[in-house]
């Protein structure tokens, strides 16, 4: 491995370390807005849209801002997965299954994330992590899926219909990192949420104003409504992107196996929830196949050379 191959994988890291940390608030700042089922407050769906609609907003007025050219006629299709996935659909299935889950327990769901959208790059990209890697990924996400059966308070392995969802969530999401990951080598990493953000305000504008909450609401709700617009929605996919670009979607991607346990940290200040010495374990461990799984070879393909 070359020392620019290097450098950029280690600032590639860096970037999807602060990208997770502020997706990991993504789940707790929406449980805090959306309420309970006892104390509903703002309804899913505008949490979904509205802050694609405050996002897209911001989003158009930075690439007039920045004088940015149309995207190229190839990248429009990838665009819109883009926007399936991490537009509409994981924070339409993740702002519905919050009303009815705590933080913590989402947060675990979202260890399968890193694994998908390694399946999800390597598809893409045409890579061929090694038998290392994916026996690290996926020891990470057995453990974070032991964990939610672990806490979920049910016997067997059945799952909840918000669980459903939280796993629909994540399927959407990692075709959307996976996809945006590819197009930030082509494209600047900003421009290709924005451009994403941009086509589906059609849409997301006309639900937000039916959706509109047509009662008072707490500051509390109205605050997390403006962290999930502006950086879940839209700041955290800034770094997310271009550490994806800078490190490879593959290998970049297993810093979300870190996301779990920042969210349930995030959620004891937020929402009081608490956190013990088992969680703490199974974060330790999952924070070790990360380090080790980095370490394991991933093959790009070469193409072959022009006679």
């Amino acid at each position: 491995m070359n020392t620019s191959h290097t450098a950029n994988l280690k600032k590639g890291l860096w970037l999807g370390l602060l990208g997770i940390t502020m997706f990991a608030m993504t789940l707790p700042m929406t449980r805090l807005a959306v309420g309970t089922p006892e104390a509903p407050l703002m309804s899913g769906l505008f949490i979904a849209v509205g802050r694609a609609v405050v996002a897209g907003l911001l989003s158009a007025l930075l690439l007039w801002w920045s004088k940015a050219p149309l995207p190229p006629r190839d990248t429009w299709g990838p665009l819109v997965l883009v926007a399936l996935g991490v537009v509409f659909g994981f924070p339409i299935f993740t702002s519905i299954a919050m009303r009815h889950v705590e933080a913590v327990h989402a947060s675990v769901m979202v260890g399968v994330l890193p694994l998908a959208t390694a399946v999800v790059g390597a598809f893409l990209n045409r890579q061929r992590p090694s038998t290392g890697f994916w026996v690290c990924a996926l020891a990470g996400t057995a453990l974070v899926v032991a964990f939610a059966v672990l806490r979920s308070g049910h016997s067997g392995l059945s799952l909840q219909m918000a669980d459903v969802l939280l796993l629909l969530a994540m399927a959407c999401a990692a075709v959307g990192y996976g996809h945006g990951g590819r197009l930030s080598q082509r494209m600047r990493a900003e421009h290709v949420i924005c451009w994403a953000l941009v086509i589906a305000l059609p849409i997301n504008l006309p639900l937000a104003v039916w959706q509109f909450p047509s009662v008072a609401l707490p500051a509390s709700a109205w605050v997390a409504f403006a962290y999930v617009s502006v950086f879940s929605m839209w700041l955290g996919f800034f770094a997310w992107y271009k550490g994806l670009a800078l490190g490879g979607t593959v290998r970049v991607s297993q810093v979300q196996l870190l996301q779990p346990f920042l969210g349930m940290l995030f959620a004891v200040p937020l929402l009081g929830e608490r956190l013990d010495a088992v969680t703490v374990g199974f974060g330790v461990a999952v924070i070790a196949t990360v380090f080790i799984g980095r370490r394991m070879p991933v093959q790009t393909p070469v193409k072959a050379a022009v006679a």
